[in-house]
Parts: structure tokens; C-alpha cells; sequence
């Protein structure tokens, strides 16, 4: 069977990686909309960073919207022109987003089989799970086996992040109003994780600086807790030479070759803010970079 592999742009892919002969080659990404102000923003790079960047730190409306089925419908219909037999479609958490509800009804639809997969995660723990489908339908793998690939690899991986502060998340009703009061008591700096799909606060620190101390350690200790074995990525918004410096430091416990860094997803930047830092633990594959 020839397996498609679709995937949403929370997914965080590191820059150059959908290039040929890039790990993510093949993977197919439907861009989510970021809209600041009146203008809506659709790609993933720097045709979205700078604009958002600069809203962020206005601090104007910035909100996102989920693609629409319309959206999938014409991708499964272009992948089915193309002569596939089925479509493992992976996706940020349902408990974040309507996208993987958006696939759902396209895929109810599709003149070919499509497996919907809700990662009930993001970034690249979302990345990760479509890269597995793909290892696995490149392996001869059937639609079943490919989307089980997707899904496993979405629960063996983790995400940690650091936010300077609580207020865009509690803005885009991604957190609690508690929680967002609890992130700016004291200039209080918070670290996040994802738990059943949501976002839950994990530590408060006081400093920023103890707080990327503390990612660190949360990911260290989570690499320890698979035997050492492990794939990273840190991601960054705003504040790459920070996020630089931890990806080398995680290097040094894990091998470099096993730390990739990437920008923070826009539809995630947009709720978490300037200066978030996020890393990624997803299990070792074979022949995976």
C-alpha cells in the first residue's frame, strides 16, 4: 500500500527538514491560521515569525483558528489523485484545537481511507508521531500499522515548556485564570507540561534563569527515565541564543546528533508568548534523525 502521511504546522518541524532527503520529506503539512488583528497569517516560517513577533510585543489581538475541512478535503482529495491507498493524518491535541475534529469530518468524506490520530500533544512530541507514520509506511507498513506507529510515538513523548508569563495563554483561555494569576505573583516564571492533552502548570520559579535550569533538569530526568535513549528538540520564540545554549548543554547528556532545535510552532508562540522555550523527549527510533 502506498500510506500518505499528513500532519498540521503545530507539528514544529525544524527549518529545512521537509526538504528532499530531509527526515520529514513526504510529510504533508496543513497550515493553521494565526490571526493578528485583521490579518491572517498561514505559513510557517518567516512569513508568520516576524509579523507575530512583533504583535506579541505590542501586544496586540492575536488569536488562531483551527484549518478549515474544506482545507483536508482538497489535500486527501489531491493525495487519492495521486494514487495513494490511505492517509494517516496526525494532529495537535483535540483538547487545544478543533483540527483533528476538522480531519475527522474531511476524512468522513474522502474518496480514500484516512486514519485521524489526536496526538494529545504538540510541537515536535506532535512531529515526532507523523515522522513514525512515515518510518513505518515506508517499511511496508499498512494504514493500520502506520497510524499505530503515529499513535504510540505520540505517547512515549513529552512536552516541557517555560513561559515568562501566563498572561497570553490566559488570554486565549488555553490556562485557568488561577493559574494565570499564580504566573504573574512576584514576576513568578512558570513551566508547563502536557498532561491528557492540556496544558498544566508544573513549577513556578522565580528567576528565568533558574527556570531554564530547571527545564533542563526535567528533561534530563525524563531521558534518564528511558534508559538514556531519546530524541530533543528545543524550540524557542524570541530567544534562540537561550534556547541554543540548552539544546548544547542537552547534547552533552545525550549525544548532540540527538538534539535538534526549532522555532515554536506560530499557532503555539501566539498562545504561549514571546520567550517561551520548549523541549520535546520522544522515544529513540531507529534511523530516525
Amino acid at each position: 500500500m502506498r500510506i500518505a502521511v499528513v500532519t498540521d504546522s503545530a507539528a514544529g518541524f525544524p527549518l529545512g527538514w521537509r526538504l528532499p532527503g530531509a527526515p520529514a520529506e513526504g510529510i504533508e503539512v496543513v497550515p493553521m491560521p494565526v490571526l493578528v488583528g485583521d490579518e491572517i497569517l498561514t505559513g510557517e516560517y518567516d512569513d508568520v515569525t516576524g509579523p507575530l513577533m512583533l504583535a506579541l510585543a505590542a501586544g496586540a489581538d492575536v488569536r488562531t483558528s483551527r484549518p478549515s475541512p474544506g482545507q483536508f478535503d482538497r489535500l486527501y482529495g489531491r493525495l487519492a489523485d495521486d494514487g495513494y491507498d490511505g492517509i494517516v493524518s496526525v494532529h495537535l491535541s483535540g483538547l487545544l484545537s478543533g483540527t483533528a475534529d476538522a480531519a475527522r469530518l474531511a476524512a468522513s468524506r474522502a474518496a480514500l481511507p484516512v486514519e485521524v490520530i489526536d496526538t494529545r500533544t504538540a510541537a515536535m512530541a506532535q512531529g515526532r508521531a507523523a515522522l513514525a507514520a512515515l518510518a513505518a509506511a515506508r517499511g511496508g507498513g499498512d494504514l493500520q500499522s502506520s497510524a499505530a506507529a503515529a499513535a504510540m510515538a505520540a505517547r512515549g513523548s513529552a512536552l516541557y515548556f517555560y513561559v515568562p508569563s501566563l498572561e497570553q495563554l490566559r488570554r486565549g483561555g488555553r490556562i485557568s485564570g488561577a493559574a494565570g494569576w499564580l504566573g504573574t505573583l512576584l514576576s513568578v516564571r512558570v513551566i508547563l507540561h502536557v498532561q491528557g492533552g492540556r496544558l498544566v502548570p508544573l513549577e513556578r520559579m522565580r528567576t528565568a534563569a533558574r527556570a531554564l535550569q530547571r527545564l533542563q533538569e526535567l528533561a534530563e530526568a525524563d531521558v534518564t527515565r528511558r534508559g538514556g535513549a531519546a530524541r530533543l528538540t528545543v524550540h524557542h520564540f524570541g530567544n534562540e541564543e537561550e534556547a541554543s545554549d540548552l539544546a548544547e548543554r542537552l547534547g552533552h547528556g545525550v549525544g548532540p546528533e540527538r538534539v535538534s532545535l526549532a522555532s515554536c510552532p506560530a499557532v503555539l508562540a501566539a498562545h504561549a508568548g514571546l520567550g517561551v522555550v520548549a523541549v520535546t523527549v520522544s522515544a529513540e527510533q531507529t534511523g530516525m534523525a
